[in-house]
């Protein structure tokens, strides 16, 4: 072959033809999802819009796969794999993370182009990110309301609550090395997460000794790693919108930046925070 040649990836036993066979396309079910666009307005940036809460809701799938992976690993005692779980939800939210840099982009100019085609549409009524909050263990019930209308939806969200949550899983565990008061364990897991005094004392035993507990110390580690991307992300969420909309209400009825800025006051895991003012 001369340098004028063009390169013919088939010289060197690529597939190219797919009449037969599956395809990247096919694979991918890309023509579903490239498909799956459709603004209701002629404004340049909806798309943009749509395209950055699509794949964030990809990702979302993704996190919800990997916490409930996690999840299961840790009740079955296997630590080792559900660290590596937990520390792929951390990426997967940094990845979450990187999507408002290219939302911020549009202006608020742009936005109002096309604002009115969302009309009571809202991310506050994302149940992926609802399941998300109750797997981790937020778990606020009136939640559910925005979701009554799928019976489907409902059902998983209620399967969830039914559940021990991640961090419930942690506190098994570490009851294991350090006894919990049985009321922390016996407690109504479909319920808010309390903070507990006697589960911060529990976790800071293990920080005050990290080489007589090191899987848990690693594990608290994680969680908190965990939890570091997800606030960064509500505060990311927050920023953005205040940068777009400023304090004007959101299309769902929330009170826009002073409801998002309300989230961040939430501590999913209370006591891995709290200990570190008495080490």
């Amino acid at each position: 072959m001369t340098e004028n040649t063009p390169y013919d990836p088939a010289r060197e036993g690529a597939q190219m033809s797919f009449g037969e066979r599956m395809s990247y396309t096919d694979y991918l079910a890309l023509d579903a999802i490239l498909d799956a666009q459709h603004p209701r307005s002629d404004a340049h940036d909806e798309m943009l819009f749509i395209i950055q809460h699509q794949t964030s809701e990809l990702w979302m799938r993704l996190a919800i796969h990997e916490l409930g992976a996690a999840r299961a690993e840790l009740a079955a005692g296997r630590t080792r794999p559900a660290f590596k779980l937990l520390a792929r939800v951390a990426r997967i939210f940094e990845q979450l993370n990187s999507a408002w840099d290219v939302l911020r982009t549009m202006t608020p100019s742009d936005y109002t182009r096309f604002r009115p085609a969302l009309g009571q549409s809202s991310g506050f009524q994302s149940w992926q990110y609802r399941l998300i909050e109750f797997m981790l263990g937020n778990r606020n019930t009136a939640m559910l309301r925005p979701h009554a209308h799928r019976d489907d939806l409902t059902a998983r969200l209620e399967a969830e609550l039914a559940q021990p949550s991640l961090y419930d899983a942690a506190l098994r565990l570490l009851d294991a090395s350090v006894r919990l008061p049985e009321p922390v364990l016996a407690r109504d897991v479909s319920a808010p997460y309390r903070a507990s005094s006697a589960v911060q004392e529990a976790w800071a035993q293990v920080y005050r000794d990290p080489q007589a507990h090191w899987e848990l110390y690693e594990l608290a580690e994680k969680l908190v790693d965990l939890e570091d991307y997800f606030r960064r992300w509500r505060f990311n969420h927050v920023t953005t919108v205040e940068r777009i909309i400023g304090f004007k209400r959101g299309t769902g009825g929330t009170g826009g930046v002073s409801y998002l800025r309300r989230m961040l006051e939430v501590e999913l895991f209370p006591e891995l925070w709290h200990l570190r003012t008495d080490l």
